[in-house]
């Protein structure tokens, strides 16, 4: 895809026309654009100082083991290396954390079942609310970042909040709540 330039651009406007839509990245890509819109675009000077596009080889994703939890010096110790992934990556892997692999592959399922539904029942639960525990949206950080990921996220906040399963989307509401 190429990218969208113009002598006139009003930033703030195509984010806000972006957001409205409440289809998110998805529903840019199904209304069959031609180009990525400039928001997404990265500055050249930003991507020329980033590390990540250096030709790293050999990179490896951090891994994070959580067995041993219940001990509290392993538990800070753990709380470090997801602070330190985080930061430093953005992401990282979790291994011995005692989920089922058939539980994650049924919400892996039920989230691309909710991505892949119409568009109507996704905008229900489109919302820039921080208080709302179960949300649909496009970026967090969409008036704030210098370029939009291309990315929509179904966000379920469980930190206390103990789920009403009426309010999960029906379609990932069974693997959620498991």
């Amino acid at each position: 895809m190429a990218t969208e330039t113009s002598v006139d651009y009003d930033r703030t406007k195509e984010l806000k026309q972006f957001d409205d839509t409440k289809a998110g990245v998805k529903g840019l890509v199904d209304a069959g654009i031609l180009n990525i819109p400039k928001i997404f675009v990265r500055p050249a000077e930003d991507l020329a100082a980033d590390e990540l596009n250096s030709g790293h080889k050999n990179v490896e994703v951090p891994i994070i083991d959580v067995s041993n939890i219940g001990d509290s010096i392993r538990r800070q110790e753990i709380v470090n290396e997801v602070k330190i992934a985080s930061g430093e990556w953005g992401f990282f892997q979790v291994i011995n954390h005692g989920i089922p692999l058939s539980v994650l592959d049924e919400m892996i399922e039920g989230i691309r079942l909710f991505n892949e539904q119409d568009l109507e029942l996704k905008m229900e639960l489109y919302s820039r609310d921080g208080a709302k525990k179960v949300k649909f949206l496009s970026n967090f950080d969409i008036y704030t970042s210098k370029a939009l990921d291309w990315k929509d996220t179904l966000q379920l906040s469980l930190l206390d909040f103990d789920p009403d399963p009426s309010e999960m989307p029906p379609v990932c509401r069974k693997s959620t709540m498991e």
